[in-house]
């Protein structure tokens, strides 16, 4: 009677919800520390990247771990229960990579893009190629001045007098190949052609004023990906969660309820 009794209360259990989170270049996981407290009723896990050594190790960790979260004895969705994957900036463009393998049921991306590098004519959608070598080469140099530069790029200038910067983690948490690595990710990675193959609910979240992943990235991702809704916020840059992660929050719960 117990044996069986324990099988029924695990048939009744709903499907747990997992949250795959992926930072942005040069950030620890830690930045998503108040948005997992606010999401309970999701299990959280996170990619270290503070030691890759190459692209192609950065690759194989996100894989690797969304792989594992996908692959368990029951071979439906519903048994397995359900896989979001939370990504920001490089995240982002890592988290698109593994939807168009098949490797989630649902996206979150905070100031995400499709292809980072752009050419001259689609400089409103990112940064030149060039711009980012220089960067490569300036780390060998002088790693803090690259990742203070860079910095600067994230806030508008009322997150600024607002101290949002405070609220980041201290520079020089992931080491210098890493560093590299990640740019060397940002270099050659597209998913743009890709997108309309990408059939999983996609949440985007996007400040309209982001100087490194510029706004029309996202508009270039809602007109190409099947199931897409975007929530643009107004007077803000790069990091479009924080400060706000209430309200986000609010937002993914419901989105995904109606999914």
């Amino acid at each position: 009677m117990i044996a069986s009794d324990s099988n029924q209360v695990k048939i009744q259990q709903k499907p747990s919800r997992t949250i795959l989170w992926l930072s942005g270049w040069s950030m620890p996981d830690t930045v998503f520390d108040r948005l997992r407290e606010l999401l309970p009723d999701f299990h959280h896990i996170s990619v270290d990247y503070s030691d890759a050594d190459s692209p192609e190790t950065m690759l194989l960790l996100t894989e690797t771990a969304a792989q594992n979260l996908m692959i368990t004895e029951c071979k439906t969705r519903a048994d397995r229960g359900q896989l979001l994957i939370g990504g920001w900036s490089l995240g982002g463009l890592l988290a698109l990579r593994l939807a168009a393998k098949r490797l989630a049921d649902g996206l979150v991306l905070f100031a995400a893009t499709a292809r980072f590098t752009r050419s001259v004519e689609e400089r409103d959608r990112g940064w030149a190629d060039a711009y980012v070598r220089q960067m490569m080469k300036g780390l060998m140099k002088d790693r803090q001045g690259v990742e203070t530069k860079f910095r600067q790029h994230m806030f508008t200038e009322a997150e600024w007098e607002a101290g949002l910067g405070k609220r980041f983690p201290l520079i020089g948490s992931w080491t210098t190949p890493a560093l590299i690595a990640g740019l060397q990710i940002l270099r050659s990675e597209e998913v743009l052609s890709g997108l309309p193959e990408i059939e999983c609910p996609v949440l985007l979240v996007h400040g309209r004023e982001d100087k490194i992943c510029p706004f029309n990235a996202a508009a270039e991702l809602v007109a190409q990906l099947p199931q897409a809704e975007l929530l643009s916020i107004a007077d803000c840059g790069h990091a479009s969660f924080l400060g706000r992660e209430d309200e986000i929050a609010e937002e993914l719960r419901r989105w995904w309820d109606e999914q």
